[in-house]
């Protein structure tokens, strides 16, 4: 049994370090647990304390979390797990950051949010963000979502490990 300690970080990790623990650690919570709310619950928290275990800009993450396909509305992401300040609660396919990944099934790795055409700002902090959707026989059922408190906070590296930590989640939960 996995308990606190998993998101446990130990200073001084490299970033391919700390993503391989992320992924290690979230194999082990996932073992006999489908229910993609527990999954992903865990997995912001994860995500969360191992991002601001690194040295800047990840540990500027404010955001960290997880919209859901909204199962009464096709076509719209309703708010699931996260660590941070409150959210907006629901974004239509195309919209922003993530409604633009939902529809095009493609992570979106955006250095400035002030760029992106249709950024929803959910928190004016926010400078740089990473969605990556999570997609299961074909369809897009949640996407992750990490904002950073500066520009470019993330790079090919981070989308890289979310990538592969979307995969996983794919494989492991009952959405």
């Amino acid at each position: 049994m996995v308990h606190a300690e998993a998101s446990t970080f130990t200073d001084g990790l490299t970033k391919r370090e700390v993503y391989a623990q992320v992924l290690e650690q979230a194999r082990t919570l996932f073992e006999g647990q489908r229910n993609w709310v527990c999954n992903l619950s865990n997995t912001a928290s994860l995500l969360y304390h191992a991002l601001h275990s690194l040295p800047s800009p990840l540990n500027m993450t404010n955001w960290c979390g997880f919209y859901v396909l909204d199962p009464k509305t096709p076509n719209q992401l309703i708010l699931g797990p996260f660590q941070g300040h409150v959210a907006c609660q629901t974004i239509a396919f195309g919209k922003g950051v993530c409604g633009t990944a939902a529809e095009t099934k493609i992570t979106q790795l955006v250095p400035d949010v002030e760029t992106f055409p249709g950024h929803i700002s959910c928190d004016g902090n926010s400078q740089s963000e990473i969605v990556v959707p999570i997609i299961q026989g074909g369809k897009v059922v949640a996407i992750i979502d990490i904002d950073c408190a500066v520009k470019s906070g993330f790079n090919s590296e981070d989308q890289a490990s979310l990538e592969e930590l979307a995969s996983i989640l794919a494989e492991s939960c009952d959405f």
